[in-house]
């Protein structure tokens, strides 16, 4: 997923920095499980299907289960972060499922679990 955005993949620093920074603006007043749970975890945005998506990659598949069944904290993060009024609601919660290979990502258009190759490309699910 952030293997085309990021220059060093193996240091994502910056990234992590503003995720924290996301987490203590937007999410001040969520429960302690969830600011935790999503310490763990990389924001980012991307495109599909020409839509903007929010993009929650966590480090494992329970962390992405457990986020997939808490949706409504993650509704308007396009709208947060972009000031786009017409900001999509679409978020998606994506785990890694081996080095280097594909990802598995709860896609809450949708309700479902779907795989995807990467996200530079307006296609990105696989048939």
């Amino acid at each position: 997923m952030s293997d085309a955005q990021t220059p060093q993949n193996q240091d994502r620093t910056l990234e992590q920095a503003l995720t924290n920074k996301i987490i203590d603006d937007y999410f001040d007043n969520s429960e302690s499980w969830l600011r935790a749970i999503l310490r763990m975890c990389i924001f980012s945005l991307a495109y599909l299907d020409d839509e903007p998506v929010f993009v929650v990659e966590c480090p494992n598949q329970a962390v992405a289960k457990r986020l997939s069944r808490k949706t409504y904290p993650f509704r308007g993060m396009v709208y947060f972060l972009t000031d786009c009024l017409n900001g999509s609601d679409r978020t998606l919660f994506c785990y890694q499922e081996n080095a280097g290979g594909t990802w598995r990502c709860f896609d809450t258009s949708t309700s479902s679990w779907k795989t995807l190759s990467h996200l530079q490309t307006p296609t990105a699910f696989d048939s």
